[in-house]
């Protein structure tokens, strides 16, 4: 079988997010419909480590917070350093994006 797949997860996720049971029924029909060949065992597994895990308090704890410079202290930037900075910031919240799946997936692999 494996590590349990991210699709699975996403899966997971999203019917915690809709406030539906994660249930071995409800993550074959997201497969399913998402067009994943669903493998009974990932299912199983997944429900079972997701069995005594609080999503919300996971997800919680994985989030990054992000420091905002006070406007007190913070100089005018020239448009072109404001766009660098912002795209700078961009990068940086993709990456602590992916750490956090990252963080989740070891959750269940």
């Amino acid at each position: 079988m494996g590590v349990i797949k991210i699709e699975y997860i996403y899966a997971g996720l999203l019917l915690h997010n809709a406030k539906q049971p994660i249930n071995e029924d409800n993550l074959k029909k997201v497969l399913t419909a998402s067009g994943v060949k669903v493998d009974a065992a990932r299912v199983k597994a997944l429900v079972a480590a997701l069995n005594e895990v609080n999503i919300d308090e996971v997800i919680k704890a994985a989030a990054v917070p992000v420091a905002a410079a006070p406007a007190a202290t913070a100089a005018p930037a020239a448009p072109a350093a404001e766009a660098k900075k912002e795209a700078k910031e961009e990068k940086k919240a993709e990456a602590s994006e992916e750490e956090t799946a990252e963080g989740l997936g070891s959750l269940f692999g």
